[in-house]
């Protein structure tokens, strides 16, 4: 055991967090999220939703302080015209974290184009959520003393 660390972060996540480097990329996805087909790593969070994780992780890992938008959501389609309640929630989560400081708002990617994102990310972490368009990208920076 150690102390400190969110519950929520398993041995398998603990492990990807500390083997990305500086402005590599984790994806926080929700069920519906092709996370196999996409990620060149994936680590389950099952039973979990993305904020709680999105929460754990941010508690670790720092934002990219090099980059104006460290923080990237998947752009709703047109059957999905309205800003997705779980937008709301992760603006809160940042909000309230130790990485406030480092963002200004978010990117939006076309789907494809986050799809494309995740085949190149670091890892996707694929969780139970259950929100639509609950998928975010943090991009890691460096821990500064």
């Amino acid at each position: 055991m150690l102390k400190n660390i969110p519950d929520i972060i398993s041995p398998a996540l603990m492990n990807v967090l500390m083997e990305m480097g500086h402005g590599d990329e984790i994806v926080l996805a929700d069920a519906n999220f092709p996370a196999a087909e996409l990620g060149k790593r994936v680590v389950y969070a099952s039973g979990h939703g993305v904020p709680a994780v999105l929460e754990a992780v941010l508690r670790l890992m720092p934002l990219d302080i090099f980059v104006d938008r460290p923080v990237l959501l998947m752009q709703t389609g047109p059957q999905f015209p309205d800003r997705p309640p779980v937008w709301d929630v992760f603006e809160k989560v940042i909000a309230g974290s130790d990485e406030a400081a480092h963002f200004k708002e978010f990117e939006w990617l076309e789907r494809f184009d986050f799809y494309e994102r995740t085949r190149n990310a670091f890892a996707v972490v694929s969780t139970s959520e259950t929100s639509l368009y609950a998928n975010i990208i943090l991009k890691k920076g460096v821990v500064i003393k």
